[in-house]
């Protein structure tokens, strides 16, 4: 097998972008990586995705693919509290914190990119790296929620650490944020 394959399946990724491909095979030369990536994708090697971006094979992760669209970003919102048993509604759809709000299909997979403020996109408190993708804690997920959406309806706030939420608050430099989640405190706690 070829060397530059085996490289790509050394890497625990299931997502590659340009980036990554450059990184992994030591190629400087952007011509040279394009003409090495386009090689591999009509070998059927490497499965285009979307511009600059790249899945080793169908059984890619797409939380991880969602996280390679736009840099930064993290999962958020719908998924993570879905996931967290704090909202019981099912999406297919994926949500993500990003620079660009935008909703986008690759390959049957749903994406539903939202923006927040820089100052909170690049804001590292409570977003964990799992699996290769960020993703926000149920109390970033929580805030990033009322923060776009003031009126959101909850099934289930049993899960959610207030005194998590009273620290991760700060970091929205937004009053309005602040009484809304002494509301939802007082009413759900």
């Amino acid at each position: 097998m070829d060397s530059l394959i085996v490289k790509l399946y050394q890497s625990p990724k299931t997502i590659l972008s340009n980036k990554d491909l450059a990184l992994i095979w030591q190629e400087n030369n952007e011509k040279s990586l394009y003409a090495k990536t386009a090689y591999y994708v009509k070998q059927k090697a490497l499965i285009r995705l979307t511009r600059g971006v790249f899945a080793k094979n169908k059984d890619y992760n797409p939380k991880e693919l969602a996280t390679s669209i736009y840099i930064p970003s993290y999962i958020s919102f719908e998924t993570v509290l879905r996931e967290a048993g704090v909202i019981f509604q099912h999406y297919d759809t994926i949500f993500v914190v990003s620079k660009w709000p935008k909703t986008m299909t690759i390959d049957k997979n749903t994406f539903t990119f939202r923006k927040l403020k820089d100052f909170v996109l690049f804001n590292p408190a409570g977003i964990v790296i799992k699996d290769n993708y960020s993703v926000a804690t149920t109390e970033r997920a929580f805030l990033d929620m009322i923060y776009l959406f003031p009126n959101y309806y909850f099934d289930n706030l049993k899960s959610i650490n207030w005194e998590k939420c009273e620290e991760l608050v700060k970091i929205y430099n937004n009053k309005e944020l602040i009484k809304r989640l002494a509301k939802y405190r007082k009413n759900y706690a």
